[in-house]
């Protein structure tokens, strides 16, 4: 479905002073044409890996690819060109508030030296892009939160980037207009073959939009892949995580992870009508993820057929673990 990397992070580290260590040996691949989540608590390193994806914290070992180019090597001049093909969104818009709506999108086409009639025309065509072609002439302070960060997507889209970066680009907003800026993101990934690499703390980002996505940990990538690469995949934390489940479990009890877009089939009552077993649920969580449905179940199977049960789940692509 995806190319090959478009974002390389190899053995990445950051000391900050002689003690902090922000990142332990990170290493990620992000492929082009999708959109990879990074799941972590506040304290992980999350933001210090997405600035030092477009160096603006300098790595203290390891190597940043974008593009094919090692950004790590490049001298300072190469470095602020090869940065126009990366746009950031930012967690709290970061607008210019002395600036209309028109005016803070048009601030990097000022920068990189292009006329005002081409300024005028890309504006026009970003606002109509995340649909705000009604608010060129409104001030930040007279726009929700959810246009500021459209307005702050079109900014990091003017200068035509091949990859976009999001620093927690939805955590200072409602649940509606969160889901709101995700599908934004989705379509302008769609539509424009953007490369989204995304920070967030939040599971439903994960859920709506990511197609791959890694958890990190005390600047440690404990786990990557593609989502339904990894909720296929014995012991995964993130589809723990994802599909929370009663704790602890009650002993002999079993967690089913249901196939995707599987998940809403009776296969619970197939297995007693077909093996006379007697299940107790004991607990359940089923997610629509970009579509397709997902889950696990906590359950207890007894009876004479139970290993035949169990093996007829197996064979229908449940995944079986030990609670």
């Amino acid at each position: 479905m995806y190319n090959l990397p478009v974002i390389r992070v190899n053995a990445l580290r950051k000391v900050y002073g002689s003690r902090v260590l922000a990142l332990d040996g990170v290493d990620l691949h992000v492929r082009e044409g999708e959109i990879f989540g990074v799941l972590g608590q506040s304290g992980a390193g999350k933001s210090t890996l997405l600035r030092c994806v477009n160096l603006l914290e300098r790595p203290t070992s390891g190597t940043v690819q974008v593009g094919g180019r090692d950004l790590t090597a490049l001298p300072e001049g190469e470095l602020r060109r090869q940065r126009q093909r990366i746009g950031m969104i930012h967690q709290h818009f970061a607008l210019l508030s002395s600036r209309t709506v028109a005016d803070n999108i048009a601030f990097p086409l000022e920068i990189a030296g292009m006329s005002r009639a081409q300024r005028r025309a890309r504006v026009a065509e970003l606002l109509d892009l995340v649909g705000l072609a009604d608010k060129a002439g409104a001030r930040p302070a007279q726009l929700s939160g959810g246009q500021k960060q459209r307005v702050g997507i079109a900014r990091a889209l003017a200068a035509r980037p091949k990859v976009l970066l999001s620093d927690e680009a939805t955590s200072a907003l409602d649940p509606a207009t969160t889901q709101s800026i995700l599908a934004l993101l989705r379509r302008l990934n769609a539509e424009l073959g953007l490369t989204i690499l995304l920070i967030t703390h939040e599971m439903q980002v994960i859920k709506s939009v990511c197609d791959s996505a890694a958890t990190l940990r005390e600047g440690r990538v404990v786990e990557a892949g593609g989502v339904y690469d990894l909720i296929a995949t014995p012991g995964s934390l993130l589809t723990r995580e994802l599909f929370p489940l009663p704790d602890p479990p009650p002993a002999g009890s079993l967690t089913l992870t249901l196939p995707i877009g599987r998940a809403d089939e009776p296969i619970v009552s197939s297995l007693v009508r077909t093996y006379g077993v007697d299940v107790d649920i004991i607990g359940g969580t089923v997610e629509d993820l970009r579509g397709r449905s997902a889950g696990r179940l906590r359950v207890r199977i007894g009876g004479e057929r139970a290993a035949e049960a169990l093996e007829s789940l197996r064979g229908r692509g449940v995944l079986v673990e030990a609670a």
